[in-house]
C-alpha cells in the first residue's frame, strides 16, 4: 500500500471498493500507475472518456477556456453554454437543455420538471420506473432503482413506485391518467448491461401518448455514443419527452444536462429551478471540444463498428466456457454475465494489466474509450478467456 492509499484510508470515507493501484496519467485508451506500469483501460471512467485519456481537443479547449474565463454564475449570459446548448438540441432532436454538474443532478432535475408538469395537469400520481435500474445515489434517486441502494436510508420519498423491467403488461396495469411519468435507463448499468427491448420502448411510447404520460429516459451512461447512435433511444425511432445526459459530455469534466420538449420544458417558470455552478463557461467550451470531436472523428460510427467486433470477437471466443451465462449490450457498452461472481474474474484481469468492472454482482461490465483500437479490443477479450479458463 502506497502513500496515497494509506491516506484514502486514514481520512475518506471508507465508501469505495478499489482496485489496489494508485492511477498517475493517461492517454488514449491507456493508464499507467505512479509506478510506471502500463495498463489497458476498459471501464473509461465509468464511461466517462469516450473520447480516451488525455484527447488533445480535450486538453487544447482546457487550457483555452482556462485563461479566459471559468465561473460567472446564470445571472449572466455565457457564450460557450449557448453554444452547447444548441449542440444538444440538434443532436437529441429535444427543444431546450438546463445545464447542471452530474448525472445525479440531471435525474433530480427530470423529477422536479416532471412533478412540476404534472401540477399544471392536475396529476397527483407516481413516477414509474423499471426493476435493476440505477438513476443516481441521492434520496430521490435510490427511491427509483435498485432495493439495495435503499437499505438503511428510510424514510424513502413518496411518489413512486416500480415494475419488472422490460415488462409491458406490468407497466401498464400500474400506469393510468394520474401517472406523472414513466422513466428508465435505455441500456442499464449498474443493472447488469440490460437492453430495454424494442417492443417495450414502442409501446411505452404510445401508452405515454393515450395517458398524458411523460416518458423519461436516463442516458447518462449509454449517451454520447458509447452505443452507436449519439444517444440510445435514437436505436428505436421514440422520441422521450425528458432525457438526462452527463458523465462524456465534457470528455472527462464534471457535467449534466437535463433535455426536454418546449411544452414540458415551459412548466418551469423563472426561479423555479437553478445551479451555481451548472453550465459555467469552462465546462461548455470543454463539452462543445468534446462534441466537435464526436463530430469530426466519426466516433459514434467507431463505437457501432468496434462494438460489433468485440461482441463476436466475445461470442466468438467465450462460446464454450461453461460459466458464460449470456453476452450482450450495444456498440462499446458490453456485458458478459457470468454464473459466479464477476468481482474475482476483474481482478485477474487486473493482474494481467487490464481494468474492467464488474456490475450487479456476476456480470463483467466492459466500457472502454470509443477510440480504442481493434487490437486493444482483442488484448481485452483473450485477457478475460484466459481468467475465465
Amino acid at each position: 500500500m502506497d502513500k496515497t492509499q494509506q491516506l484514502e484510508k486514514q481520512y475518506h470515507f471508507q465508501v469505495y471498493n478499489r482496485l489496489p493501484v494508485t492511477l498517475s496519467h493517461g492517454k488514449g485508451a491507456k493508464v499507467w500507475d505512479t509506478e510506471g506500469n502500463e495498463y489497458l483501460d476498459a471501464f473509461g471512467g465509468l464511461a466517462v472518456n469516450n473520447l480516451g485519456h488525455c484527447h488533445p481537443n480535450i486538453v487544447a479547449a482546457i487550457q483555452e477556456q482556462s485563461e479566459k474565463l471559468l465561473h460567472a454564475s446564470n445571472f449572466f449570459y455565457s457564450e460557450p453554454q449557448s453554444r452547447l446548448a444548441e449542440k444538444l438540441v440538434k443532436v437529441s432532436g429535444l427543444d431546450r437543455v438546463f445545464f447542471c454538474n452530474s448525472g445525479v443532478e440531471a435525474m433530480e432535475g427530470c423529477v422536479k420538471l416532471a412533478r412540476k408538469w404534472g401540477e399544471k395537469q392536475g396529476k397527483t400520481g407516481n413516477i414509474i420506473s423499471l426493476s435493476e435500474g440505477f438513476h443516481g445515489r441521492s434520496v430521490t434517486t435510490i427511491a427509483m432503482g435498485m432495493p439495495r441502494y435503499r437499505q438503511g436510508f428510510d424514510p424513502m420519498p413518496e411518489g413512486f413506485e416500480q415494475v419488472p423491467f422490460n415488462d409491458f403488461e406490468a407497466l401498464k396495469a400500474a400506469a393510468d391518467e394520474d401517472t406523472i411519468a414513466i422513466t428508465f435507463e435505455t441500456i442499464q448499468g449498474s443493472g447488469g448491461v440490460n437492453v430495454i427491448d424494442a417492443d417495450f420502448i414502442r409501446k411505452t411510447r404510445q401508452l405515454c401518448n393515450e395517458l398524458n404520460i411523460l416518458m423519461i429516459i436516463d442516458e447518462i451512461q449509454c449517451g454520447v455514443g458509447r452505443t452507436g447512435k449519439f444517444y440510445a433511444y435514437q436505436h428505436f425511432d421514440v422520441m422521450p419527452d425528458i432525457v438526462a445526459s452527463a458523465k462524456a459530455l465534457a470528455g472527462g469534466i464534471p457535467v449534466g444536462a437535463i433535455l426536454a420538449k418546449d411544452d414540458v420544458a415551459s412548466a418551469l417558470n423563472m426561479g423555479d429551478h437553478g445551479t451555481t455552478f451548472g453550465g459555467n463557461p469552462f465546462t461548455c467550451h470543454v463539452a462543445c471540444a468534446a462534441l466537435d470531436t464526436i463530430e469530426k472523428e466519426n466516433i459514434v460510427e467507431q463505437a457501432a463498428e468496434k462494438g460489433a467486433f468485440m461482441m463476436n470477437l466475445l461470442r466468438e471466443k467465450l462460446e464454450d466456457i461453461p460459466s458464460v451465462k449470456d453476452i450482450r449490450g450495444m456498440g462499446l457498452m458490453l456485458g458478459v454475465e457470468l454464473d459466479k461472481p464477476a468481482r474475482p474474474v476483474v481482478d485477474k484481469m487486473f493482474e494481467q494489466n487490464i481494468l474492467a468492472n464488474a456490475a450487479h454482482g456476476t456480470v463483467v461490465r466492459f466500457l472502454p474509450p470509443l477510440i480504442i483500437s481493434k487490437e486493444q479490443i482483442e488484448r481485452i477479450v483473450d485477457v478475460l478467456y484466459q481468467a475465465l479458463i
